[in-house]
Parts: C-alpha cells; sequence; structure tokens
C-alpha cells in the first residue's frame, strides 16, 4: 500500500506499507503470540517499509503528522484491497542513521533492538547493524484481536468460516448431535475420549482456522475450560479440568474416520447454522492437495459455498470418468436453494444445469461465458451490452 502526501498541491512525503516481519522476538513477544496464531494473524500486521519526506521539505511537525494521517485510513483501505483490515503496524528504524523521534511523535511504541541479522532466501545472516523496533496498535483492542485463541466476529470473513461463540454446538440439534451419526472406528480398549468430542475439537479448530494436524492440536491445548466444556471434552476429577485430547489421538482418530459420514454429517449441521434462502452461493471445483484415490489420482471435489460468510455446506467427490458438470445435480439436491443466486465459473454454463436450478430448485444463476460456448458469447456480444444503462 503506497500513500503520497500532497500539501498545497505540492507531494511533501512518501509512504509504503508491506507484508509483517515473519519473526520478531520483541514483537511477537508483546503481543503474547504463539506460534499457530502468530501465522493465522501475521496479515493483520503490516510493515511500514518505506517513508520518505522529499527533498527541500522543510515543514515543523510534518513526519509525525502523515504517519498519524496514513495510520488512520491504513486499515479501511486494506480492507478494501485484500479483504481484511489491519490491527497493528511495526516499522524497523536504523540506530547509525535515524533516532526514531517522528514514530515517538505519532504515538509509536518501541520494543526493543534487533540482532542484528538478515535474512536471505531461507538462511539467516548476521551483519551487526541493529535496528530498533516500533509498533503501534491500530485499536484499543488489537492486541487481544491478535492473540485471543477464539478469533473475534470482526475477523471472520478474512479468517475463519464461523464463529464458534454464536453457532449451537452442545444444545439440541447443535454439532455434537449432528456427529453422533459418525461411527466409531476404534476398538473400545483403551479409549480415553468420546469419540464425539474428539470429533467436535477437530471440527471446531477447523473452522476456526486450523489447516494441520498439529495446528488443530494446538489450538485444542488453548481452548478455555468453558469450551472445552460445550465440546463435551472429558472431565479429570482429580484435577477438576475438562481435558482434551492430544495430538496424536486427533491424529489417528481423523485418519481412521469414515471421511464420508463425517463430512455429510458437518454439512447439514453448516446448513442449519447459516441459512442459505436470499443468499449468493457459488459452485467451485478444487483438487483436493496431498489426497489420493482409487486409481493414484488425486481427489477432486465440488463444493457448494455462501458468498458472504465464506461457509462450504455441501461438496461432493467427482467420479474418476466424470467432470464437475454431472456433480453439480446431486450436490444441490438436498439443499434449499430457493430465491438463492447460483455463480459458477464457465465450465457449468451449461443448459441442463439452468435449467436445473431455475425449474426444479427455483433459484437464479450467473454463469461466466468463455470461449467453450462459442454461439453464446458471440450473441452476448452482439447485444452490445457495455451501452446498457438502467432506463434505456
Amino acid at each position: 500500500m503506497r500513500y503520497v502526501a500532497i500539501l498545497d498541491g505540492q507531494w511533501v512525503a512518501l509512504v509504503g506499507f508491506g507484508a509483517a516481519a515473519l519473526k520478531s522476538r520483541h514483537r511477537d513477544g508483546f503481543i503474547g503470540w504463539k506460534p499457530a496464531i502468530q501465522w493465522q494473524r501475521l496479515k493483520l500486521v503490516a510493515n511500514n517499509v518505506r517513508f520518505l519526506i522529499l527533498p527541500d521539505v522543510r515543514i515543523k511537525n510534518l513526519a509525525s503528522k502523515v504517519l498519524s494521517l496514513t495510520t488512520k485510513r491504513l486499515s479501511a483501505d486494506w480492507q478494501a484491497l485484500y479483504g481484511h483490515p489491519i490491527l497493528m503496524v511495526e516499522t524497523f528504524v536504523d540506530d547509525s542513521r535515524f533516532l526514531g523521534t517522528c514514530y515517538k511523535a505519532a504515538g509509536w511504541l518501541p520494543l526493543g533492538k534487533t540482532r542484528g541479522f538478515n535474512r536471505n532466501g531461507r538462511k539467516y545472516y548476521q551483519h551487526g547493524n541493529l535496528k530498533t523496533i516500533f509498533v503501534r496498535p491500530l485499536s484499543h483492542n488489537a492486541l487481544r484481536l491478535l492473540a485471543d485463541p477464539l478469533p473475534h466476529p470482526e475477523l471472520l470473513p478474512a479468517e475463519v468460516a464461523m464463529n464458534l461463540d454464536a453457532v449451537a454446538i452442545e444444545t439440541d440439534g447443535g454439532l455434537i448431535d449432528y456427529l453422533r451419526t459418525v461411527p466409531d472406528p476404534r476398538m473400545k480398549r483403551g479409549v480415553r475420549h468420546r469419540m464425539l468430542s474428539v470429533l467436535t475439537v477437530a471440527v471446531c479448530a477447523v473452522l476456526s482456522g486450523a489447516k494441520s494436524y498439529i495446528a488443530i492440536g494446538e489450538w485444542a491445548e488453548r481452548t478455555t475450560q468453558d469450551m472445552r466444556k460445550r465440546m463435551g471434552c472429558r472431565f479429570d476429577k482429580k484435577t477438576a479440568f475438562f481435558i482434551t485430547p492430544s495430538e496424536p489421538t486427533l491424529r489417528r482418530t481423523m485418519q481412521a474416520v469414515d471421511a464420508v459420514a463425517l463430512d455429510t454429517a458437518v454439512s447439514q449441521w453448516l446448513i442449519t447454522q447459516t441459512p442459505v434462502a436470499g443468499n449468493a452461493i457459488a459452485l467451485d471445483g478444487k483438487t483436493s492437495r496431498g489426497s489420493t484415490s482409487e486409481g493414484g489420482k488425486q481427489t477432486h471435489l465440488v463444493s457448494v459455498f455462501l458468498h458472504k460468510e465464506g461457509v462450504v455446506i455441501a461438496q461432493q467427490a467427482v467420479a474418476a470418468k466424470s467432470n464437475e458438470i454431472t456433480a453439480v445435480r446431486p450436490l444441490l439436491a438436498n439443499i434449499d436453494i430457493a430465491g438463492c443466486v447460483v455463480t459458477a465459473d464457465a465450465m457449468h454454463t451449461q443448459k441442463d444445469t439452468a435449467r436445473f436450478i431455475v425449474e426444479e430448485k427455483h433459484a437464479d444463476y450467473l454463469f461466466t461465458v468463455k470461449d467453450n460456448q462459442p454461439t453464446l458469447k458471440q450473441d452476448i456480444e452482439s447485444l452490445s451490452m457495455e451501452s446498457f444503462s438502467p432506463g434505456a
């Protein structure tokens, strides 16, 4: 993000912001970050990578004023361009050249000095040139939002699919009720955690942004006692604490569970938590990285998700000798999409799909037209739609 400060029609300063430093012990300690949370929230911190007062410009307090004005609008601008806000800014001031006075005047906090290393590729080299780390939270609750294991609703569109505090988990019709349909593949001997609690912890972790078994385990360890109680975790009478399953237990269980049954249960629950009626939904296919189906090919899935919430409400594997087009009808068959607008890429611009959505599902569609439909594309071009305006 780049800014130009203009005074009376004259450029007086240039300011640039970019991605935050991957690691910074003073910053990470100031926030209270743990590794799993840091990887999720690092994008919410921006680095003031460049700041220049142009030559021959001599105006008192100009630098601190420019910093103040840019940081006030930075989060909103970042949200508009990248789809998520900025909660804190940072910068590194070279002690051998600058004092950082303008940052101090603008309310930035000095946290300490770097160790004098430079990163080149995947290796670090010590150059001995120490820099002072300055940070400035952009809101009164920025640090809490950055460090909280459960993401705040303000961050949901950019980070996770669902706010766990606003959905039914342990109550009637909640997640646990839907997970009861998933069979337990484990031997009864040596089982310490109920199947329901293991699955609930794993699902809640994934909905909170966990993308690996290690991340799921770390998320479980950070949960509060109240959250563990909601997820049905085992209660230890000796310590009077609810105990979450360990990462190896979560890993073994998730690898052995019936994936189709689990996906069906979670999808049905998600539909009840995110009403589809009147929403915009998207059809999209993707190949699941790291997965292998029968025959040695990677698994290809077609998913239905809500535009606004980013929640996947249904998905289906594409047969090896088929394609995404044939998967649409069975995928939408059991979902009430009446009154919705269905969007899809050019592959799904098919007459049968359009008729199915309109006549059988009572919804509308917005499809992309490309060269795979040359006649339709030519018809649209002939209409000169670029000259159309409301009321014409």
